[in-house]
């Protein structure tokens, strides 16, 4: 059947070798619609990004972008405001009617970390062609924070799919019709489900977070370590509205709480590019079960947002993004948050999980 591949068949694909690694892939890296790609144990340094081009290689064109090489093992500090190359230790060759996108993990968007998915003759980031065999490579370009990174380290993920795979806004209407996608309100169905940001809290004046320049170097394994303070300043506001600086990256929320159905699954993508000076990241898939958990009750969007050009005031319950639904091949075995350490199950406002 045509849609995303579900947990049991990349199982299945791991089993035949069209998904190989050395070291073996561990159960952990297997997500309910995806799967997590792990750095390897050498970082190139670029002068420039980018793309190996048709008919060429990656290690092919590396000599003409390298700087100099870094050693993973024991750990190295990817700073800011450079472009790096790390080849991953998974490496796939996709039978033939499949294709592959991969996408930043949740926690890799909200530290404002641009990683993007490179292959041999890729003319576009993050895509595999149909039938591509080959190796796979992770672009990694801090922007915010400088980081401390390890072999093994999942920033990004792999989804899988088989044909046409994305709902339609008829189809989209029809789901929502059975099975609600917003906690409470209209669902704004325009290609794809609408999100707006919440500028006005149910309780309180925080309205999300800013990243402050200049700040210390965050070693992505120590769950709950940092103080936000350091690394973060707190927006507040009772008017509705933020002036979004240029440059400026910032965590924000959704006013709705969306919900994933089980034999879906979803990926964030921006509104409108002329929607203003900025633009919502859309680092992350949402996985089968994203938001329902045991209350049904939804979870809000995180937004990652740089503003551009020009200053540019955001109003409270302004379109700025929307989730694409896929259909899965078939229902998962496993749903988002059930059992397999979710950190953003029931999500409102949060930052990345390295915070506390």
């Amino acid at each position: 059947m045509n849609g995303v591949l579900p947990d049991s068949e990349i199982l299945t694909l791991i089993d035949t070798s069209a998904i190989a690694a050395s070291p073996t892939i561990i159960p952990e890296q297997i997500q309910p619609a995806s799967l997590d790609l792990r750095l390897g144990t050498t970082a190139y340094r670029l002068r420039a990004s980018f793309l190996a081009g048709k008919g060429r290689r990656v290690l092919d064109r590396l000599p003409d972008f390298q700087m100099h090489q870094m050693d993973l093992t024991n750990g190295a500090v990817l700073e800011r405001g450079c472009v790096y190359l790390v080849p991953l230790m998974e490496r796939v060759t996709l039978p033939t009617g499949l294709s592959a996108v991969a996408n930043a993990k949740s926690s890799t968007g909200r530290l404002d970390l641009l990683t993007r998915l490179v292959a041999d003759d890729g003319t576009e980031f993050d895509r595999l062609p149909d039938s591509y065999d080959g190796p796979l490579y992770a672009e990694i370009c801090p922007r915010s924070f400088s980081v401390l990174v390890r072999p093994g380290m999942r920033l990004n993920q792999l989804r899988l799919r088989r044909g046409q795979a994305v709902l339609t806004d008829d189809q989209l209407r029809d789901l929502n019709a059975r099975d609600p996608l917003v906690g409470t309100g209209p669902a704004l169905i325009d290609q794809g489900l609408g999100f707006s940001v919440d500028l006005k809290p149910e309780t309180g004046d925080l309205v999300g977070y800013r990243a402050r320049p200049h700040s210390g170097v965050i070693d992505l394994d120590r769950i709950g370590e940092y103080d936000a303070r350091e690394f973060w300043d707190e927006l507040r506001t009772t008017e509705g509205r933020l002036i979004l600086d240029p440059g400026a990256f910032y965590i924000l929320v959704s006013r709705e709480s969306v919900a994933i159905p089980a034999d879906y699954a979803a990926e964030m993508a921006p509104y409108l590019a002329m929607v203003g000076e900025f633009r919502v990241h859309y680092a992350g898939f949402f996985d089968p079960g994203f938001g329902i958990g045991a209350t049904g009750a939804g979870a809000r969007g995180v937004l990652e947002v740089r503003c551009h050009e020009a200053p540019f005031v955001l109003e409270d319950g302004q379109v700025v993004g929307r989730l694409v639904y896929e259909r899965m091949a078939t229902r998962p075995d496993r749903l988002y948050g059930e059992g397999i350490k979710s950190n953003y199950q029931g999500q409102g406002l949060k930052l990345a999980k390295q915070f506390r």
